[in-house]
């Protein structure tokens, strides 16, 4: 098979898993959503440095997709969710990390399935935006270092910027 039929039979594929939880919500109607509908607002629970727009769907009420535009440098902690996430990179470049210390990078076109309750951390290296499809309700878990779930407060208090040091008078 040459490269660019790999390639095309790669994309269709990944199309035909990105909308499984969009036809397993029952819509028999088109959707089409342009940039300039999008209303992005903070994703709660999570850092202030990634923002998100309904795609499709009702992330508070069951399944959906998610735009989601992240900071450079933007990290969300060790975390798992209850649905099954599937995630695509837009642009921009970011790492993710399991439980068990396995880290992939993640550019343009690059494409994770983690199932429910699985640990990992994500982090934008650059700038980044990407597709988010839940299959349920969507909620994020954050896990100490021992696997222990923590409040988010506690979580993200360790991806705050740390104030600057303040100088001594003389």
């Amino acid at each position: 098979m040459k490269y660019h039929t790999q390639w095309f039979v790669s994309f269709a594929i990944t199309a035909v898993i990105l909308a499984l939880p969009a036809w397993a919500q029952g819509g028999d109607e088109t959707h089409v959503s342009s940039s300039s509908q999008l209303k992005f607002g903070p994703v709660p629970n999570s850092p202030a440095c990634v923002t998100a727009a309904a795609e499709h769907g009702d992330p508070s009420k069951g399944p959906s997709t998610l735009l989601l535009k992240f900071t450079s440098g933007c990290a969300i902690p060790m975390h798992w969710h209850t649905p099954t996430e599937q995630l695509m990179m837009v642009s921009g470049s970011a790492r993710m990390q399991t439980q068990d210390g396995t880290a992939s990078t993640l550019e343009r076109g690059g494409f994770v399935h983690i199932p429910p309750k699985h640990p990992h951390q994500f982090t934008c290296v650059t700038a980044c935006t990407a597709f988010l499809v839940s299959d349920g309700v969507f909620d994020i878990h954050y896990i100490d270092k021992s696997g222990k779930e923590i409040p988010a407060e506690q979580a993200l208090g360790a991806t705050k910027p740390k104030p600057a040091a303040k100088k001594k008078a003389m």
